[in-house]
């Protein structure tokens, strides 16, 4: 947890609801969504595909600016077009590394882009320090994304991200592209990481095996809507509440062990 006294929440979002298309064609993805991330904790949101989590995470980041709602960062509130100095402020990981990543960018390059934008002295060493980080090599920085392993790629997006020195980090599903067992080795570098950097984080997933592990808190989400919040002991606990959240617990058991097993907390 932070050591910084901060009176307001890292990210309150109040009755935040989004709609695509048009009449009669609606789909409202999102509906009426409320809650705050604290400082320094990883706030989960679960639920299927479909349920709008990953719609939140894009609001939140600036990619969707059709919304109606309040979105407050650490006190101040946000509107739909942000500022540059927004975006060193809060970074998003994507679930796809390779999609996310340019393909005829060097990894260099791929890092040096956000600190041109944001006006960033100090480059070289910054470079070092990220890859260094994230657990990759030196000689990683001239080599393209179709060069490295899904891992190494989603190491090279989350260094991009961090590399701003970001408050605030936004993960979309990181890890469900990726084997299980590197799975495991990403999860507990961005656990190590959040507590080194004193991130406050907000993590979609689908998999409540990887928000148990991950998250303090999580809200539970069913068609663009967040049924139910609790804390992860209540939730390891079963004391789920509504009946979807249960039902995810009933259909989550005997799924995904191997991840589980393979999950081992930094020191």
């Amino acid at each position: 947890m932070s050591d910084e006294i901060v009176l307001a929440p890292a990210l309150e979002i109040a009755d935040l609801s989004v709609a695509f298309g048009r009449a009669p064609d609606v789909v409202r993805a999102v509906t009426g969504a409320s809650f705050e991330v604290r400082e320094g904790e990883i706030y989960g949101i679960v639920g299927e595909s479909g349920s709008g989590k990953s719609t939140i995470l894009r609001v939140v980041s600036g990619l969707n600016q059709e919304w109606t709602g309040r979105i407050f960062v650490r006190g101040q509130e946000v509107g739909r077009r942000r500022p540059r100095r927004f975006h060193k402020l809060v970074q998003m990981v994507f679930q796809d590394p390779y999609g996310s990543l340019h393909p005829r960018q060097t990894v260099d390059r791929i890092l040096m882009e956000g600190m041109v934008v944001q006006d960033m002295g100090d480059r070289q060493r910054r470079i070092q320090r990220a890859l260094y980080d994230v657990g990759l090599p030196m000689d990683f920085r001239f080599r393209h994304p179709h060069q490295l392993s899904g891992g190494q790629r989603q190491r090279v997006a989350i260094a991009r991200a961090l590399i701003l020195e970001p408050r605030i980090l936004l993960l979309d599903e990181p890890t469900s592209s990726l084997d299980v067992s590197v799975q495991a080795e990403i999860l507990n570098l961005l656990l190590h990481l959040r507590r080194q950097r004193r991130l406050s984080c907000v993590l979609v997933s689908h998999n409540l095996a990887v928000i148990a592990h991950m998250c303090d808190r999580l809200a539970v989400m069913n068609a663009g809507r967040i049924v139910e919040e609790l804390d992860v002991a209540n939730l390891r606990a079963g004391a789920a509440q509504h009946p979807y959240t249960r039902q995810l617990l009933r259909a989550s058991r005997g799924y995904d062990r191997a991840i589980a097993a393979g999950l081992v907390t930094y020191d």
